[in-house]
């Protein structure tokens, strides 16, 4: 059997919006989302204290770059108080600007998180819990006396005390407090929707709590660590800048050093405060000073959608994805099936047949079966309801639908109707010697390969003649603008990989109106994780979503895993995301927040380097054009003094790390384009902005501080 199948390889009729939102922005979808807090004056002076703090030379040791800035500005303010003047103070204030600007950047991102972590331990103070013994009686504990395995009880008006799995019973629980989102859920024992979360609150029903996490590692825990900022460790991208800023910075520390000989033999001794301003002009201390904050601020992007990552790394790898798997239902299509059309058999009038579907749907609580009461009523046909049809009828029984039979209906007065699967309801009326006819062979394959799904319906009458009346088309509806987000992914070179239990035939038709690049038909957990294998074996990145202890070895396997906070401890455990809001489809918009984070960190990083060029043609000549007039030509800008000059660059040094603060916070624009138009995008607005913006810049600020008496 042919289980993949490829799709649409091309799509010509990309959309930029997709549901009402940007698609290429990592945007509101179905899911809440955060309002990313706003940069205000307030929000600095309160981060201020920290970056202080943060002056501390073991903290600061951390970060090469600014660390020799520091060390910088330490020996010039010992210079300085040795031999004060107007110029050397002047340096010396702005190079420990520089330093506090740096450390302000990142005090600011992680501030951001503050707020939402007070009110998460808030959401657990006080709480208490009712522990069962193994005798069967309770005791009142606090939560965080609860250990790993220990069995609570909570009913309507409790505060979950610690993360655990459903045992008995079913509730409905409020999770705003970690989702932000109101509307309250349904959680219950048995199943993908068993897990609840320490902090959620009850709202009505009893239900059994078995506790799966250990005190000070519950999701909240680790939720608050996330958000301000503790757990944070450089990512491998993080760490292969770091490799090279410090290498950098080696390089410049060299090439200052030995310009002091060479100057002093032309007789131009630079002084050391002029040559540690060369130096920290030279480094790229404009990334040094946003790198810690960038990373910050992607990982508070994440958590704005709701989204809970292990580390930064899995962001980073996001960013890098190549390949999606989605489970079609809830994901690419509604999930919901309605009925949208009844089909009777030749020899059957319509309005029989459409009677049976509604008598045999009254007891039936599911979306499918409403659905088909609603369709009857619309076509013209009703009836008794199911409590009428139970006191009139002197023999009635409801058959429930179950996983084995795949059917359901109702025993009425001598009569079975059934509707189920075809395969199920054709088996069960050859039991009875019956036969399905040609016409409903034909409409159920025509139905399947529609993207539908076919349910028949049946009678058998009191003397066991058994016949099949006809076929219910039950649609699973495609979510408006899929297809032009898989289009927009196709585009950013991202492989699209739907995953269904459906048949071969009914996954082509949904595929090809989806607009995916292939499928995979009749999916067991299995199946989904050879894909993987098969995929990284090939040098590709995966990313996938699941929520099921079946989904867990391939949530584990993949580079990407996103685990729905509704789905079992098992799958959230072996993931490196949950997402809070349960929305599968939040997977695309997780790429997106990855490449914007990358992007970012390139483009800043571009920047930085780019308008060092600047400052060469505002120091070097300041320094050497005593001893070689020849250089003077070199100073383009034509700025007033050779101390103005550089106390000018200093100043523009510092004040281009706080101006960048706000972009480093709120990222680069990203947009769906392919790598290489990213990249020559971005040399042209931020490598050409880099080298411009420092001319301009530099040129302002000596036209004013030439004004100041023993600068100027």
């Amino acid at each position: 059997m042919t289980r993949s199948h490829t799709a649409l390889a091309t799509d010509t009729d990309a959309q930029t919006y997709a549901d009402g939102n940007p698609l290429g922005t990592p945007g509101e979808h179905k899911h809440h989302t955060k309002a990313p807090a706003k940069l205000t004056l307030a929000s600095v002076a309160a981060a201020l204290p920290l970056a202080v703090r943060k002056l501390s030379p073991r903290q600061m040791i951390h970060s090469p770059v600014m660390f020799t800035v520091l060390v910088g500005a330490s020996l010039c303010t010992a210079i300085s108080l040795y031999r004060p003047s107007v110029f050397g103070i002047a340096v010396t204030a702005w190079l420990w600007l520089t330093v506090l600007f740096g450390t302000l950047s990142e005090s600011i991102a992680e501030g951001r998180g503050k707020a939402q972590a007070d009110s998460l331990r808030a959401s657990r103070k006080g709480v208490h819990a009712r522990l069962r013994q193994p005798d069967g009686t309770t005791r009142d504990v606090p939560g965080t006396e609860l250990r790993l395995n220990d069995v609570v009880i909570c009913e309507a008006g409790d505060v979950i005390p610690s993360d655990g799995e459903i045992i008995e019973g079913l509730a409905s629980v409020d999770e705003s407090t970690i989702t932000g989102e109101s509307a309250p859920v349904i959680r219950e024992s048995g199943g993908d929707r068993s897990s609840v979360t320490g902090g959620t609150r009850v709202l009505s029903d009893r239900i059994v709590i078995r506790i799966t996490a250990e005190p000070g590692q519950t999701f909240i825990d680790r939720m608050i660590k996330l958000v301000e900022g503790a757990v944070r460790q450089k990512t491998p991208n993080e760490i292969a800048l770091h490799v090279l800023l410090v290498s950098l910075t080696i390089v410049f520390l060299a090439v200052t050093m030995s310009l002091a000989p060479f100057a002093a033999l032309a007789g131009a001794t630079p002084s050391p405060i002029v040559l540690v301003a060369l130096l920290v002009c030279l480094i790229p201390t404009t990334i040094g000073a946003l790198v810690p904050a960038i990373g910050i601020a992607g990982m508070d992007r994440l958590v704005q959608h709701n989204v809970l990552a292990t580390s930064g790394r899995a962001v980073e790898t996001a960013g890098d994805i190549t390949t999606l798997l989605l489970d079609k239902t809830g994901t690419i299509t509604y999930g919901n099936r309605r009925a949208v059309n009844f089909f009777p058999a030749n020899h059957v009038e319509r309005t029989r047949m459409i009677e049976a579907a509604r008598v045999c749907s009254l007891a039936d609580e599911t979306p499918e079966g409403r659905s088909i009461l609603d369709l009857a009523a619309d076509k013209g046909v009703t009836g008794a309801d199911l409590a009428t049809l139970e006191r009139s009828s002197g023999n009635f029984a409801v058959v429930p639908f179950s996983a084995s039979t795949r059917m359901s209906g109702l025993d009425l007065d001598g009569l079975q109707i059934r509707k189920g699967a075809a395969t199920t309801v054709a088996a069960f009326v050859a039991d009875f010697g019956g036969h399905t006819p040609a016409e409903v062979e034909h409409r159920v394959q025509e139905i399947s390969a529609q993207g539908g799904t076919p349910l028949l319906v049946a009678q058998v009458d009191k003397d066991g003649r058994a016949d099949i009346l006809g076929t219910i088309h039950l649609a699973d509806v495609v979510k408006p603008g899929m297809h032009a987000r898989f289009a927009e992914l196709r585009q950013m070179g991202i492989r699209t990989v739907m995953i269904t239990g459906d048949n071969p035939i009914t996954a082509k038709a949904i595929a090809a109106e989806a607009g995916v690049d292939d499928f995979l038909a009749e999916a067991t957990p299995e199946d989904k994780l050879a894909v993987i294998k098969k995929e990284q074996s090939a040098g590709r990145l995966v990313a996938m979503t699941g929520d099921g202890t079946n989904d867990a070895p391939a949530l584990a396997a993949a580079d990407v895993g996103v685990a729905m906070n509704s789905g079992t401890p098992a799958a959230k455990d072996a993931a490196n995301m949950v997402d809070l809001d349960s929305d599968p489809t939040k997977l695309i918009n997780i790429v997106g927040i990855g490449k914007q984070l990358l992007i970012t960190r390139g483009a800043l990083t571009t920047f930085s380097v780019a308008n060092d060029v600047a400052k060469y043609f505002a120091i070097v000549p300041a320094l050497f054009t005593a001893a070689f007039p020849g250089l003077g030509l070199l100073n383009i800008m034509g700025l007033a003094t050779p101390a103005s000059a550089i106390l000018s660059a200093v100043i523009f040094n510092a004040l281009i790390i706080i101006a960048l603060v706000p972009l480093a916070l709120r990222g680069v624009k990203y947009r769906a384009v392919s790598a290489n138009q990213a990249l020559s995008r971005n040399l042209l607005v931020y490598g050409l902005g880099g080298l411009v913006a420092p001319f301009i810049g530099i040129k302002i600020i000596d036209l004013i501080i030439s004004l100041i008496p023993g600068i100027g």
